[in-house]
Order: C-alpha cells, then sequence, then structure tokens
C-alpha cells in the first residue's frame, strides 16, 4: 500500500512539473510573441515614418520655386557680402550644393538658382525617383549622374540620400557603366599628384583608380576622371557601402562590394542644368521609365553578384562563429 501510495505521489509529482513546464513555456511563447510584436512594430512605425516622409519631401518639391542670383563681374565683392549677408551658413550651404559648389570655390559663381524654401538634408530638391520597384531586391545601390552631376544612394529601392558631385572632365571623363565598391582609405594620395590629398577615398575601378573622395566642387564637371563630394557627403558614403571581400592572400575577389552606376553625359560647353531650374522646378528631374532602361541592363549582374556576396558573408559568419564558439 505504502508503494502504491509513493507511486501515486510521484506520478502527481510528475503531472504537476510537467504541468508547471507547459504554463511556463506558454508564458515564454507569449512573451517572445509581444516581444515580436513590439519589434515588428517599431518596424512598422519606421517605415511608415520613412514612406510619410518621402511623400512630404515630393510635396514639398512641388511647391519649391527658384530665383537667380547674380554675381556681377565688376560688382562681384559686393554681391558676395550681399550673399552672406541675405542667408545663413545653412542656407548658403544648401544652394551651393544645388549650384554644384563647396564654399572654397564660392568665388566661381556668376548666377545661383536660389530655392524659395530651405532643407539642409536637400531631400526636397531630390531629382531622382524616390522609389524604383525594379530595385526592391537590391540591398544597397549608388548611382553616380553624369547629366545632373549628383549621386544618389538606395536601399532596397527606396532613395536614402542623394547629393552634389564633380565627375570628370570632358578630357578625362569618369568611366560610365557599372562597377563596385572595391577597397577604402581614410586619407589617399592621388596618383596623378602627390600633393593631392583624397579624404574618405572609396575605390570603385581598382585598375584605373577611380573613386569617389571629398575634393573642390567648382560648378562643373573638374576631377581627372574620380567623383567628387563634399565633405558630409564623402563620409557618410565612406561608412555607408560595403567593400570587397579578398581571400587570405589578397589576390582574388571572393565578392564584390556595393554596386555603383555611372551613367549620362554632360552638356560640354551648354547651360549648366541646375540653371534650368529658374525656369522649371523639374527641369532637371529623371523620370522613373528613363531610371529603368539605365537600370535594366545591369541589373542581373547586380543581383547575381548579391547573392555571391551574401553568400560569401554567411559563410564568413559562420566560420567566425565555429572558432569562437563563446562569443
Amino acid at each position: 500500500m505504502f508503494l502504491k501510495m509513493k507511486k501515486f505521489s510521484v506520478l502527481k509529482l510528475s503531472f504537476a512539473f510537467i504541468s508547471l513546464t507547459v504554463i511556463l513555456q506558454c508564458k515564454k511563447d507569449e512573451v517572445q510573441s509581444q516581444q515580436d510584436a513590439q519589434i515588428q512594430a517599431r518596424k512598422d512605425s519606421v517605415s511608415a515614418a520613412k514612406k510619410d516622409s518621402a511623400v512630404q519631401a515630393e510635396l514639398e518639391k512641388q511647391k519649391v520655386t527658384y530665383t537667380p542670383f547674380v554675381f556681377p563681374k565688376k560688382k562681384k565683392d559686393s554681391a558676395t557680402t550681399a550673399f552672406n549677408k541675405n542667408y545663413t551658413a545653412a542656407q548658403r550651404a544648401v544652394i551651393l550644393a544645388l549650384n554644384r559648389l563647396d564654399t572654397k570655390n564660392k568665388w566661381r559663381a556668376d548666377t545661383l538658382a536660389v530655392p524659395d524654401k530651405f532643407d539642409e538634408t536637400l531631400a526636397i530638391y531630390a531629382p531622382f525617383p524616390r522609389n524604383v520597384d525594379m530595385l526592391k531586391d537590391v540591398h544597397k545601390i549608388a548611382f553616380f549622374s553624369y547629366p545632373v552631376q549628383a549621386y544618389a544612394l538606395y536601399e532596397q529601392g527606396k532613395l536614402v540620400k542623394w547629393g552634389p558631385t564633380s565627375l570628370g572632365k570632358k578630357s578625362a571623363q569618369t568611366k560610365r557603366g557599372l562597377m563596385f565598391a572595391n577597397w577604402k582609405k581614410e586619407l589617399a594620395i592621388s596618383t596623378v599628384d602627390s600633393d593631392w590629398k583624397l579624404p574618405y577615398n572609396f575605390n570603385i575601378h581598382n585598375s584605373l583608380g577611380i573613386g569617389w573622395h571629398e575634393y573642390d566642387l567648382p560648378g562643373f564637371p573638374a576631377s581627372h576622371s574620380c567623383l567628387r563630394l563634399l565633405q558630409d557627403d564623402a563620409k557618410f558614403l565612406y561608412n555607408w557601402a560595403d567593400q570587397w571581400t579578398l581571400n587570405k592572400g589578397g589576390a582574388t575577389v571572393k565578392a564584390n562590394g556595393t554596386p555603383v552606376i555611372v551613367y549620362g553625359d554632360y552638356p560640354w560647353g551648354g547651360r549648366k542644368p541646375w540653371l534650368n531650374l529658374l525656369k522649371d522646378s523639374k527641369a532637371n528631374d529623371i523620370a522613373l521609365p528613363e531610371f529603368e532602361q539605365i537600370i535594366k541592363p545591369h541589373l542581373d549582374k547586380i543581383l547575381e553578384e548579391q547573392a555571391k556576396t551574401d553568400k560569401v558573408k554567411s559563410q564568413l559568419a559562420s566560420s567566425e562563429t565555429s572558432e569562437n564558439p563563446a562569443a
């Protein structure tokens, strides 16, 4: 009788333990479900915010108009004084960027297109399509436009940033087509002239020595084939883009970095494209069908290289985990 009672007690305890385990697991699942829901809600909130900001930027852009600010040759000093007095430092930076100038080269200005609304992010002036469904499966991609001397960065088909650039001059034009971000160096020395220091250099064509970096923006294509940027933009792209992956010996490329497309042509000797904004605020806009035609010939290669890169990164992550299990 005692044995039967003992056996019954053990069974009761076992059943109680199982019940408690089930309850705890249910609670754990419930908490995890709540956490997942919260995470998804935050993601949805961020996504909605980005969408709302993109819509708002597009609406604001439709309201932007431009007026000229002229620097007469014989009264350039007084015009510069008036320019500095009429606009804050932040507003001047926006105006110069829209006219493909940096502060150092402000003296080159003759006529500037000045917006009636100021946005330090430049978002409301973007000439590039804000959403490109054709790129929805592409993690990251950068574009450099010769026609409007500007760059654009996309993530999963969403425009995340754009800004001014100065590409190769007529006698040393930047190579067009699809390239990939390779290596980067915070301060590189030009191979053309050792006196030229190139901050935040990111190479995109190793054999030709082409890369983007901070350097003078004089209001026209002026480089020796590289892609010049404002300092803040150069810093952003330096951290934003992904480098290539090499084998242990460094002699073979196992996977490419962020894809980059340079395209189009510049109206050499003609009117600066951004001055056309004075008559038509959408004069520099790149229509979505036109943009898709630029992308289409390269899309398969971009996705192919991206799949290879994802695989290599996954293998490296697995290898690091197996070598450092405690981590």
